[in-house]
């Protein structure tokens, strides 16, 4: 897979470059801030990116900010962002501006390189793969929206779960459920957020996650379920 990296810790980039390419992946860019970054993209055709939230100058919101002006430019390209907070705002931008894949992982619990490969693979296949944590943050804001009211306990920690971008059978392994029970679970809960079913996993994610950015109060464990 072709990837490009801004990343402006030298140890980190130079880290992931390493990862990468001993995993059989090409680095076209490895840029230590967002200048030139949408001329990079263009010039070099990742199939992913993956960019740092807090870029130079001002160690901010650049990174974030480039991010979605890569996905208003270039709307399927899979873009993985690295963080070292939540920043729920941006978050719930990229995640529901636009449909490409996505992911949105905490660098301090990026713990396991075959895990961190694993997201890679993910999201270049389509997925969304969302640390646990940005799912807990975003699950915990004040409700403003009616319609997560409707749903049950269980409902919940299955919306919770597919946010993560779990699969079913994950999501049956987590709860100690059957697949069909969960499959039930995942059709009643779009029912009453009135959302329409489709083929496309990651679309399915996004918009469960529109919902969940106006969701009940709550808190989740750390496998992401509500409790």
């Amino acid at each position: 897979m072709r990837i490009l990296i801004c990343e402006d810790s030298t140890l980190l980039r130079e880290g992931l470059v390493r990862v990468l390419e001993d995993a059989g992946h090409t680095v076209v860019a490895a840029l230590p801030d967002a200048d030139g970054l949408v001329d990079a993209v263009t010039d070099t055709a990742p199939e992913l990116c993956i960019l740092d939230v807090r870029l130079p100058p001002t160690f901010t919101d650049e990174g974030i900010r480039a991010a979605l002006a890569l996905r208003a430019q270039h709307p399927s390209l899979p873009v993985l962002v690295l963080s070292q907070y939540v920043e729920e705002r941006y978050a719930s931008d990229l995640i529901t501006g636009q449909n490409a894949a996505l992911g949105y992982l905490l660098k301090d619990r990026v713990a396991d390189v075959r895990d961190f490969l694993d997201s890679i693979d993910r999201i270049a296949s389509g997925a969304t793969v969302l640390d646990p944590e940005v799912v807990a943050q975003l699950l915990t804001r004040r409700a403003r929206d009616e319609r997560m009211s409707r749903l049950t306990d269980r409902e919940r920690s299955v919306l919770a779960l597919i946010a993560e971008g779990k699969s079913n059978s994950a999501i049956a392994g987590a709860l100690f459920v059957s697949e069909a029970s969960v499959e039930k679970h995942i059709t009643s809960l779009f029912q009453k957020l009135d959302l329409e079913q489709d083929e496309h996993g990651n679309r399915r994610v996004l918009a469960a996650l529109v919902h969940l950015e106006h969701g009940g109060p709550g808190h989740t464990d750390q496998n992401g379920a509500v409790r």
